[in-house]
């Protein structure tokens, strides 16, 4: 049994199973699809025409199995094949829409296309550069910025990016490098207020400048340009800080696959701050 009170902009606060829930309306039709995020999880809900309110569910079975119970209540309520849906708000929303189209000639479809989000980022740190030879370990400052993409969603836990960075060099070791990468992050750890996030570099275009002592003791400096399909992988995580805001922790280079490590531990570590465009 449920109550449903306190109508406020399409959430309402439901009572189920002796526990208040505020939910999300995300489609009013026949079938209704109700949602909301608890404990960094999302959870899913029908509520038909009379009012019964039924939770979507996908118990987790085993590290990599779930049950999919989610399949056979909607295929018991609506007639529909639900064999390939996935449990996921986009996927479902499309699912209840599609059964709504169907049913009521009248219907408003609430299903758009897929949106893609922004999110700027800067960032300031220090690294060992250690694809490269650096026998004195010596630690130079970067900068750098980011433009993330991702599709538009409570929770993302897939993005992609585009970086551009700039090493420093110094008087211990002259060499520095602008480099621009495009990668992939995917979230371990995705709440609404923090994420932990592993990432790859897929792909870079360095522009290097590096000065060595020739013969005749003479300095020279010699200007490169790479372009690398690297697969440089790191960590980061990104704290809610407002609204829009976030601050922002990477490790950029803990290990390349196609890369070889020159004797020194990684040491490759920013902070900075991100921004939802």
């Amino acid at each position: 049994m449920c109550f449903a009170f306190q109508v406020n902009n399409s959430q309402e606060n439901y009572i189920i199973n002796g526990e208040t829930l505020e939910l999300k309306i995300e489609i009013d039709g026949t079938l209704d699809l109700l949602w909301n995020i608890f404990d960094g999880t999302y959870h899913y809900f029908i509520r038909t025409d009379d009012g019964t309110i039924t939770e979507l569910k996908n118990t987790k079975a085993s590290k990599r199995n779930y049950l999919a119970e989610y399949k056979e209540t909607l295929s018991a309520v609506t007639g529909m094949s639900a064999e390939k849906l996935k449990f996921t708000l986009s996927d479902l929303k499309t699912y209840v829409d599609a059964y709504n189209s169907g049913r009521d000639t009248s219907y408003s479809s609430n299903v758009t296309t897929s949106k893609v989000e922004l999110r700027l980022g800067f960032f300031g740190g220090i690294t060992n550069h250690p694809f490269i030879g650096n026998p004195d370990n010596v630690k130079t400052p970067l900068i750098g910025a980011e433009l993330e993409f991702f599709e538009a969603n409570a929770l993302p836990r897939h993005s992609g990016f585009l970086q551009a960075r700039h090493t420093f060099d110094n008087d211990d070791l002259p060499y520095s490098t602008t480099e621009f990468s495009l990668g992939y992050r995917y979230r371990i750890i995705n709440t609404s207020s923090f994420s932990i996030y592993g990432q790859v570099k897929l792909v870079t275009l360095n522009l290097s400048d590096v000065t060595f002592i020739g013969e005749n003791d003479t300095e020279i400096s010699q200007n490169d340009t790479s372009f690398d399909a690297p697969l440089i992988f790191g960590l980061g995580s990104d704290i809610k800080v407002g609204k829009n805001s976030y601050i922002t922790v990477i490790y950029g280079e803990l290990f390349g696959l196609l890369l070889d490590n020159q004797g020194n531990f990684s040491t490759d570590i920013s902070f900075g701050c991100k921004f939802n465009l």
